[in-house]
This record gives structure tokens, sequence and C-alpha cells, in this order.
């Protein structure tokens, strides 16, 4: 099982996002600090400022949501699965595209990281 890891704003909108959203599992929660969620073969944690991922390094730089490495989500319908979110209130960063290997759009969790809507062609 791959295992990723978030930087979030927040537990409890990252949890309700990738569980209610994106169809994973809650597995464990730690408060405001972090949680683990699963889906097939991928387990994603989540952690929070109080978390000890969220601490500062030594030369000051803190972790922060937001970069453009991202999971890949592999969905059946991704134009059915778009409207869902978009009428959710989902944040897209683009329109659905198409490449050799099928097609895909990139969303927003409520933190503002990336996730990979594929449908494979």
């Amino acid at each position: 099982m791959a295992t990723f890891r978030y930087i979030v704003d927040d537990v409890d909108q990252a949890v309700s996002f990738y569980r209610d959203q994106l169809g994973f599992a809650l597995n464990q929660q730690y408060g405001p600090a972090m949680a683990i969620l699963e889906k097939d073969d991928l387990q994603l944690w989540v952690a929070g400022p109080p978390a000890s991922a969220s601490r500062p390094m030594p030369d000051g730089s803190k972790p922060a949501p937001g970069g453009w490495s991202r999971i890949v989500v592999v969905v059946t319908d991704i134009a059915g699965t778009v409207e869902d979110l978009r009428g959710a209130g989902v944040r897209f960063k683009n329109d659905i595209i198409e490449g050799p290997g099928g097609r895909q759009v990139l969303c927003e969790d409520p933190s503002g990281n990336v996730v990979e809507l594929f449908q494979p062609g």
C-alpha cells in the first residue's frame, strides 16, 4: 500500500472532503492533528497545524498545503464525477483534458492541495 501525506489547514474539513466527496474510508483520526484515510491501495495521512509534520524546519521554512504533487484518484465516469463535485462546491484548477492514457482533471481539497481525477482511456 502506498502512503502519501498532505499538510492541511483543518483535519475535519479534509476528512469530510476525502471521505464524503472522493470515497475514502476514515481509518483513524487523532483529533485536529492528523487523520489516516484509505482508498484501494492508497493510504492518505492528512496533517493539521498541531501535527509534528507541520512543525517548522531548522531553516525556518514551514510545511504548507497546496503544492503540485498530488494523489491520483481513478474514476470510471470523469464527467459525472466532475459534475457532482462542482455541485458540492469543489474547486477545479482546469477543465477535463485528454491525453494518450485517458482523461484527467485537477481539483483542490479544502486546503488547496491538488487531487487528480483520472479516467483511463
